[in-house]
């Protein structure tokens, strides 16, 4: 399963195990138990430390199922997947944990884990195309390694169908904690954190407060926030990033092909990459914080947290980006994550023989239709508009196809179900206004974007469509306030763009400091760094 380039990175990884770990396997005579055979050999054939213990147990309800233990203790971390794609990282994770490698941790997040007072057994579904999946799996099959009083499955929705079926889970990933639904979407250590911890909020919330003012505080941690926060510290100045979660929608991207100088990535890795080359100057990440209210005051700019705390900035720049824009009609939000979906490539795979609407007519959608088509039955392509205004190559591909029907001039109207999941979806033909209605098990939403701006209202002004007006420089409506990113007014909405209007935000921040501070008679910073 392994080729030969795969084998020699993952024994030079395996290098790294200090502690022997046993790989205990639930096997029946299935090609997916031999598939997983397959790999659990190869992975002992590269480390002496490593040991492996087949079962063949027809009762068991996941077979085939791994699970790696650290002999003599209680640490253990269970698949049942075979955990290639996106989910190799997590494997190789995992074995280099159980094996004994530093967990790459805060020391008080890993003190915060180990106190948690509770006994928890997670069970997340995951699709191996899902690029959200590998950070929530990593992030439980690392408390699970800290604290033995957790327990983490992850669970593939393709290999195990009948039990997806069962659970009626129609979005990944999925959590389950002792049996009932803990969360859906991406999610980390921090945000699970809190959730079980839950004084976690408030003394962070009052640990934030207590934080001295920033000179430039940047709210936002997609590309826009990312590249203003390197070319503020670059100036020697006080900078801070407060952010819901460090990458923004960047996270929820696949393929990433038109970064200058760089030929191909993917979000996740992107992001990892944006969030890493911001480490490599002082500037404060202050992640999983939700920023609900900007208050500007004659000297300090505060910006008011979900968990009560405030941050204070001379200056501030937001750049909280979009999200995916809503359809807005009866069932889409009553059948979220049972049916109506957001992301082709996560959730994509969950409905594998089945019947599928694709909203949207613009490279978003029509690129969505083209890769569902793989792997469901039918695809019905909806579009507003006459025509599909998606890049010719894109509609000539989606053309060839013979399991989509492409309906234009289409007003949807309703999502339908059955009170649980989603069975169908009626439109309008704007022609002659006769509504039909087509049977179905799921409905994508690709219709683009809406600004993260409601926390602002009343505060900067904002266009008709939401967006943060802004001058050539970034700057708000509000002195020392400036925005960058797709947030704003910009009028394409391009990670290349963000990265080059977050440059600019800070830029221009700094100057307003230099200003500010001549005024004052104030230095700015200790020491004035070339760009």
């Amino acid at each position: 399963m392994l080729d030969a380039n795969l084998k020699t990175q993952l024994k030079a990884y395996l290098e790294k195990v200090t502690q022997p770990i046993e790989i205990v396997a639930s096997l029946d005579d299935g090609a997916k138990s031999r598939e997983m055979q397959e790999l659990l050999q190869e992975i002992v054939l590269l480390s002496d430390r490593i040991t492996l213990v087949e079962h063949r147990d027809a009762s068991n309800a996941r077979s085939p199922s791994f699970k790696l233990n650290r002999p003599g203790t209680d640490i253990s971390v269970e698949f049942a997947a075979i955990p290639m794609g996106h989910e190799f990282t997590s494997l190789v994770l995992a074995l280099l944990q159980v094996g004994g490698h530093p967990i790459k941790l805060d020391d008080k997040v890993i003190e915060q884990i180990k106190n948690l007072d509770g006994d928890y057994s997670f069970e997340t579904y995951v699709s191996l195309t899902c690029q959200n999946c590998p950070e929530v799996v990593q992030a439980l099959n690392v408390m699970s390694i800290i604290n033995p009083r957790i327990r983490s499955v992850t669970i593939d929705g393709g290999l195990f169908q009948g039990e997806v079926e069962q659970r009626q889970i129609m979005a990944v990933p999925t959590i389950y904690m002792n049996g009932e639904v803990f969360g859906q979407g991406r999610t980390g250590v921090e945000e699970i954190l809190a959730k079980l911890d839950t004084g976690a909020a408030a003394r962070k919330g009052e640990e934030l407060s207590a934080k001295e003012a920033y000179d430039v505080l940047i709210v936002g941690g997609g590309p826009a926030g990312a590249a203003a926060a390197i070319y503020a510290a670059r100036k020697g100045i006080r900078t801070g990033v407060v952010a819901e979660r460090f990458g923004g929608q960047v996270l929820d991207t696949l393929a990433i092909e038109n970064f200058v100088s760089v030929k191909e990535t993917e979000g996740p890795h992107f992001a990892t990459a944006l969030e890493q080359h911001v480490k490599e100057y002082d500037v404060d990440i202050m992640n999983t914080q939700r920023a609900e209210s900007l208050v500007a005051g004659d000297k300090l700019i505060e910006v008011k947290l979900a968990n009560g705390g405030v941050l204070k900035g001379k200056t501030v720049i937001l750049s909280t980006g979009a999200r995916w824009r809503e359809v807005n009609v009866p069932g889409e939000r009553e059948y979220r994550n049972h049916g109506v979906a957001y992301c082709p490539h996560c959730d994509g795979p969950l409905f594998k023989g089945k019947r599928v609407s694709v909203i949207g007519g613009g490279n978003s959608g029509v690129e969505a239709a083209i890769d569902l088509a793989g792997i469901v039955k039918h695809v019905t392509l909806l579009e507003f508009a006459a025509e599909l205004k998606a890049d010719a190559v894109l509609v000539k591909k989606l053309k060839s196809l013979s399991n989509v029907t492409i309906v234009t001039s289409a007003q949807t109207t309703e999502i339908t179900g059955d009170g649980k999941k989603v069975n169908g979806i009626s439109y309008k033909e704007r022609e002659t206004g006769e509504v039909k209605h087509v049977e179905l098990e799921g409905v994508f939403v690709q219709i683009g974007l809406v600004p993260n701006t409601e926390w602002l209202k009343g505060t900067v002004a904002l266009s008709r469509h939401g967006e943060i007006e802004i001058d050539a420089k970034g700057q708000t409506s509000i002195p020392g306030v400036f925005a960058a990113g797709d947030v704003t007014t910009v009028p394409y909405k391009q990670i290349v763009i963000a990265v080059g209007a977050g440059a600019t935000a800070a830029l221009s921040a700094f100057d307003h400091l230099i200003r500010s501070s001549v005024d004052d008679e104030a230095p700015v910073a200790k020491e004035a760094v070339a760009a």
